[in-house]
């Protein structure tokens, strides 16, 4: 199975940047379509950002603009650029497989925690 590292968060102001950067074990993450999500207390853990084996892209409303996902297949390393921080991005920021997100056993990272506040 997997394993996620996930880092690079912190306590930024309004309208800072942070890079979050998510390492996965594994000699196939080159063909793995990868996503970052968030979570906040009493919340479900939400999907922000996309990227595909290919390299495609997608991002939800909230941080389209914002936020840059990009990958390093040699790395194996995925990464999460979010710039103009608000303070609804605050939250523990996770990583994993699109597709093992989806079921209810999947093993997740530690995440790395987010806050946005002046």
């Amino acid at each position: 199975q997997v394993q996620l590292v996930e880092s690079g968060g912190g306590l930024v102001q309004p309208g800072g940047s942070l890079r979050l950067s998510c390492v996965a074990s594994g000699s196939i993450f080159g063909i793995k379509n990868m996503g970052w999500y968030r979570q906040t207390p009493g919340k479900e853990r939400e999907l922000v950002a996309a990227v595909i084996s290919d390299g495609t892209v997608s991002y939800d409303d909230s941080v389209k603009g914002r936020f840059t996902i990009s990958r390093d297949n040699a790395k194996n390393t995925v990464y999460l650029q979010m710039n103009s921080l608000k303070p609804e991005d605050t939250a523990v920021y996770y990583c994993n497989d699109l597709t093992a997100a989806l079921l209810s056993d999947t093993t997740w990272g530690q995440g790395t925690q987010v806050i946005v506040s002046s």
